[in-house]
């Protein structure tokens, strides 16, 4: 491993034991709650952002993030807000461009933002500048970018892509004897193929048939032979890392597949998810069977109630909102985050450098076991050259079965070894 080091059970930043609510929103006003201690608590202004896919009919869709972030305020600021805080939530559409994402970054400086929460944008050479400059924290990002784990002014929630398709291997690994990765043709694609081949090889697995395939292709019939062929057809696995293009590939694949010898399929949330299995037919869509790598425990699990009940009350029916959709679901672990921050901070003001000093000194931060206890100091980073910001490097696997993403197998996996041997060697 690589600049990793172990937690200890030291706890440098006190947590006073007031009681707090578990998340949520102002979206307009500004009055002042009465804090623990009796003080006139100021209100705490937060930028959530993500593309509403009104940009065009390629544009990014991730408006439930946003509309997430709304319910969670008035659920919040009903009951008793953040530690005594109302939250005032200013949401951005980035527009899934770079102009729309630094836009957003300005937008979030100027409304004197303390931090911008479980938003999505994969250009954070845009959006990241503006922020470290003003000394604003970006909290719980989707992890569509690579500054999400590069920058000191970051702090996720999650491994992003790495961590997916490091687990992605593991998972295949287990039953699949060869096999077919169908990634983009692009430096990033690059790096996607690499750490995958170092997770099988760590499973004495030889490596992947690398298919390279265009990002907007409308048809991947020659990807989809090049990956059945590689695969073989018995105990074959095909695994893609394509996005919103993933259905398309599968498209051209299913109709190359024979229907003697099927393939297992696979790919990583983000890539398949399931409001995406729902609209393919549910039971008889065609990722039915298919492995699927994911952050968080499936959408199914108990641990997810909370969210869910917020949703249904302080939601009003925004239909933008799905609670099975990954983007929600990291929106809804930020503002837990930021929850449990501003209580630790236990202050009649919160600040962007207040809310930084506390996460850098290790306050901890418990999302009722949707990942693992979060905390950002510099011994709990992965502290590679490729991934120096990743606290969580645990995924989990899941299957498709009966139309729903279920667990496949319990609990997290930990795949902080492949990330820091590609890292390494890459």
């Amino acid at each position: 491993m690589t600049g990793w080091r172990r937690l200890t059970s030291s706890r440098p930043y006190t947590f006073l034991t007031c009681t707090a609510a578990a998340g949520a929103l102002l979206i307009t006003g500004c009055g002042a709650l009465p804090g623990a201690s009796g003080d006139s608590r100021e209100p705490v202004t937060v930028v959530t952002w993500a593309p509403d896919g009104s940009n065009g009919p390629d544009a990014e869709n991730m408006a439930g993030m946003t509309a997430m972030a709304r319910a969670y305020a008035r659920w919040v600021n009903n009951n008793g807000g953040l530690d005594g805080h109302k939250l005032r939530v200013v949401t951005c559409n980035e527009d899934d461009t770079s102009n729309g994402a630094g836009d957003c970054a300005r937008r979030a400086v100027a409304e004197k933002a303390v931090a911008v929460v479980g938003s999505y944008s994969p250009e954070g050479h845009s959006f990241m500048g503006p922020l470290e400059a003003a000394g604003i924290p970006y909290i719980g990002g989707y992890g569509a970018s690579t500054e999400e784990f590069t920058s000191y002014n970051s702090y996720p929630v999650n491994g992003g892509q790495s961590a997916l398709l490091a687990g992605n291997a593991k998972q295949l690994a287990r039953s699949c004897e060869r096999v077919s990765l169908v990634r983009p043709d692009t430096l990033g694609g690059d790096s996607q193929a690499w750490l995958f081949s170092t997770g099988l090889k760590e499973e004495k697995r030889s490596a992947p048939t690398d298919v390279r395939a265009a990002e907007a292709a409308t048809s991947y019939d020659q990807a989809a032979e090049q990956a059945l062929e590689g695969a073989g057809r018995s105990d074959g696995c095909v695994t893609t890392v394509l996005g919103d293009r993933t259905e398309t590939f599968f498209d051209s694949f299913r109709r190359l597949e024979p229907s003697d010898g099927p393939v297992r399929i696979s790919s990583v949330l983000g890539s398949v998810s399931q409001p995406l299995i729902n609209s393919t037919g549910g039971r008889n869509s065609p990722f039915e069977g298919a492995y699927v790598t994911g952050w968080y425990p499936e959408s199914g699990d108990a641990r997810w109630d909370e969210m869910r009940a917020v949703i249904r009350k302080h939601a009003f029916g925004d239909n933008r909102i799905d609670p099975d959709d990954t983007g929600v679901q990291t929106t809804w672990i930020a503002y837990t985050a930021l929850k449990e921050i501003v209580t630790a901070i236990d202050a009649p003001d919160i600040t962007g450098s207040k809310i930084k000093t506390a996460l850098n000194r290790g306050a901890e931060v418990d999302t009722g076991g949707l990942t693992p206890v979060l905390r950002w100091r510099y011994e709990d980073m992965l502290g590679s050259s490729s991934y120096p910001r990743i606290v969580n490097r645990k995924v989990t696997f899941q299957v498709v079965r009966k139309g729903r993403l279920v667990a496949e197998r319990k609990g997290f996996v930990d795949v902080t070894d492949t990330l820091s041997e590609a890292s390494a060697k890459g």
